[in-house]
């Protein structure tokens, strides 16, 4: 087979790349793809083994400490230069390409959560923690150890090729995508904040993905634009007049005012949104008032949750939420207090940068396993990065081939696993994806 009959098979992989390119460059950048491709299979036993390790001995948000340090040693021993400390507990490695181009950055977080592990594995965790005060088990129950091991791999496989790296790569290991303890900051937020994607090489995109446990192992899911939602937190304050629960006549009933307060959010979703353009959610999910039966209590406190997938209709809910607690609280001779908490900002596939590398995603998983996915209403902090440059957020397969998604355990439950086979094509994708976008940057 000479390089142009390899060319001809290989443009899948680079239709949509705007490679105007020579036909030797093409087939030069064919031939990294598929060196990078037989490095990642022969590396799948060490990707295991390093995700077993991290499964085993999962850390909260910024107390990745241990974790940190085998990150930080692995990199080192590829030669990559390497930051430790970013965001209290992140890692991140810059490696230099031997030829000039593009800075590409790939991120994988690395925290556990505060949950206490069932599922029988020889490499279950066993680890015990304080989350908020409380003592807690502490498992990779979001599939955060996958990650660590598919970028770690990833890392090996393009250092292996840094003569021929036209660009730069900037890995960044992110500490509390979970959350940070009250009180502390964290992930993707202060990743930005101290400048991650401003200090040293600028990075001009952003790659990252997310394992699916409900995902068919060899399959990748994507989606351009809206693709996980924002995370707002709501509290609502409803100051009544205490009375005697026999006379409640007397007073002000701020327990009855909040279950209208409750019923009136819901139709802000479904009356006053226009939900044929996307998905929203507003949901309570505490409330507190009163300490006995026959008092009526002057204050209630209700807590949630708001979830939307573009800009405009979370700006609109936020308003939406003041407007109609206060006004129902005014309706009954109450007050109601609103303070909206952002948390995290819609991750937003840049619908430009998606359609680029669309046929990457399809030569290395095969057209048919590429799938268009519906928008998720869980979030992801991988949105901070996209607010700042274009950024791809893909999800990969993690369940076993004959499975349905309603016979397996859920993210963030204490039975979830993971067929570790799929973390090949994780590899593969985020290797593909860099050499491809580097490539198509000439």
């Amino acid at each position: 087979m000479n390089k142009y009959t390899l060319l001809h098979k290989a443009l899948p992989v680079c239709l949509g790349l705007g490679l105007l390119t020579t036909a030797p460059a093409l087939a030069q950048n064919i031939k990294l793809l598929t060196q990078a491709n037989e490095m990642a299979d022969k590396l799948e036993p060490k990707v295991i083994e390093w995700r077993r390790d991290f499964h085993q001995y999962p850390e909260l948000g910024n107390k990745e400490v241990k974790t940190a340090e085998k990150i930080a040693k692995h990199l080192k021993s590829l030669g990559i230069e390497v930051q430790t400390g970013v965001a209290k507990t992140g890692v991140v490695g810059i490696l230099k390409g031997g030829k000039p181009g593009p800075v590409v950055a790939l991120r994988a977080d690395i925290d556990g959560l505060p949950v206490t592990e069932r599922a029988k594995l020889p490499f279950a965790s066993k680890e015990r923690s304080t989350y908020n005060g409380q003592e807690v088990g502490v498992m990779h129950a979001c599939g955060h150890d996958t990650h660590i091991a598919m970028l770690m791999g990833a890392a090996e496989v393009l250092a292996g090729m840094k003569k021929d790296l036209k660009g730069t790569v900037k890995f960044i290991f992110q500490p509390a995508e979970e959350g940070s303890p009250v009180g502390e900051e964290g992930g993707a937020y202060l990743m930005v904040k101290e400048g991650v994607l401003d200090k040293g090489p600028k990075p001009e995109v952003i790659f990252g993905l997310h394992i699916n446990s409900q995902t068919e192992v060899g399959q990748i899911k994507y989606r351009p634009g809206g693709t996980m939602a924002s995370a707002d937190i709501f509290r609502v304050k409803v100051k009544g007049k205490q009375v005697h629960g026999a006379y409640p006549w007397g007073g002000v009933d701020p327990i009855v005012v909040s279950a209208q307060i409750i019923n009136g959010l819901q139709t802000i979703i479904s009356r006053q949104t226009e939900l044929a353009e996307d998905a929203a959610v507003i949901t309570v999910g505490s409330i507190h008032g009163g300490v006995r039966n026959n008092i009526i209590p002057e204050e209630v406190l209700m807590e949630g949750t708001i979830r939307a997938l573009n800009v405009d209709m979370q700006k609109k809910i936020h308003e939406k939420i003041k407007l109609t607690a206060t006004k129902i609280a005014e309706s009954a001779g109450a007050t109601a207090e609103v303070s909206i908490i952002p948390q995290t900002p819609v991750t937003f596939n840049d619908p430009k940068l998606t359609e680029k590398m669309l046929p990457t995603l399809q030569a290395v998983a095969g057209r048919e396993n590429v799938l268009h996915t519906k928008a998720v209403t869980g979030a992801e902090d991988f949105a901070f990065y996209q607010e700042k440059i274009p950024g791809l957020f893909v999800f990969v397969g993690g369940m076993a081939k004959g499975k349905k998604p309603e016979e397996v355990a859920p993210h963030h439950t204490p039975d979830f696993v993971i067929d570790e086979s799929g973390m090949k094509l994780g590899v593969k994708t985020l290797t593909s994806l860099t050499l491809n976008y580097m490539e198509g940057k000439k």
